[in-house]
């Protein structure tokens, strides 16, 4: 049995997703005319109360696009030094949109709007105009971390304020919203745009959306086409999407739970030093008296598939193809890799 932990990309259509794939009617969605396509758009852009959404391939495209409408030349965009938007999108703020970017610290890869408003730029010829602060929501590199209402609340205030554009990377936005109760419809509304991964915590093989207002979506659609998004008969992506919204989110809190005894587990190994506070699907383990690269190669030993995270941290993700049975699989195998 191979339990795959490296990420909650890895999972295969259920079934019934492939079923919904399978029987999908499709047309030409770049000339608007694939009813699937059509179809999970409205059904996104209603679940979040937004105007309109832009079905893409990824949500690296998904997050390029929202930079490229709230940024041009010479504007800066505020976010984690952690963020996926910077480390993992191949420097696409600067090859996409050609605008900088100010990279701010902060606990488990979440920022405030204290050091946001400390960090906007003076109306100066020296720097260039902060025009957008994006956020990630839950934070890959802070082990699935969780932004709340009440955190982002003040950062949208300053940010209406100041005249400053709100982009959420949303790529596990229904993993946070299951831990924490809230509501799609009240991070709708805190929002200029929001990028939604339909290919990570909901398993569905391919595709991201973008919400947000009509202008922008139409915008975006322009956006997409040159960077070479548009997509001809992708319905029968769109209904893997259209069945993970139906069929995937509420059992998001079966990966927490298993994520929780992964980590204990974890966490009583004499390697480890220290686990990430679990708080979603995301367990990140901080190693001492060993490399990761050790460690995964007596994980690899074991059939067990992880990925290095930092230089003495490794991560591992649970997700839809994780089962109860492996998660027991692997409690025993660990105690061989110690």
């Amino acid at each position: 049995m191979l339990i795959d932990l490296r990420s909650d990309t890895v999972t295969r259509p259920t079934p019934g997703m492939k079923e919904a794939m399978f029987s999908a009617p499709v047309g030409d969605d770049v000339f608007g005319e694939d009813p699937t396509v059509n179809a999970l758009e409205e059904k996104i852009a209603k679940l979040f109360g937004m105007e309109a959404a832009l079905f893409c391939p990824s949500g690296t495209m998904t997050n390029q696009i929202a930079i490229r409408l709230h940024t041009q030349i010479q504007t800066e965009v505020i976010c984690h030094k952690y963020s996926h938007i910077y480390l993992y999108e191949g420097g696409g703020i600067m090859a996409n949109s050609l605008a900088s970017v100010k990279l701010l610290d902060g606990d488990l890869g979440k920022i405030t709007a204290a050091q946001i408003a400390e960090s906007i730029n003076p109306d100066d010829v020296h720097a260039p105009e902060t025009t957008l602060v994006s956020l990630e929501n839950t934070m890959n590199k802070g082990g699935g971390s969780i932004y709340t209402l009440d955190e982002v609340k003040p950062i949208q205030n300053l940010c209406q304020e100041r005249g400053i554009k709100l982009h959420l990377d949303g790529a596990r936005l229904f993993n946070a919203l299951v831990a924490s109760g809230e509501k799609t419809q009240d991070w709708g509304a805190t929002f200029d745009t929001i990028s939604i991964c339909l290919s990570k915590g909901l398993g569905c093989p391919v595709g991201s959306a973008l919400v947000g207002s009509k202008s922008d979506i139409k915008r975006a659609r322009k956006v997409r086409k040159a960077f070479g998004g548009g997509m001809r008969q992708a319905g029968f992506l769109a209904a893997a999407g259209i069945h993970a919204l139906d069929h995937h989110v509420d059992r998001l809190k079966e990966d927490h739970s298993r994520a929780k005894s992964l980590g204990e587990m974890l966490g009583d190994l004499p390697v480890v030093s220290e686990i990430f506070p679990v708080a979603t699907n995301i367990v990140i383990a901080r190693l001492e008296g060993t490399t990761p690269e050790e460690f995964m190669k007596k994980l690899s030993d074991q059939n067990i598939k992880s990925v290095k995270f930092g230089k003495d941290l490794v991560r591992f993700v649970t997700h839809l193809d994780f089962t109860d049975d492996q998660l027991e699989e692997f409690g025993k195998r660990i105690k061989k890799a110690e």
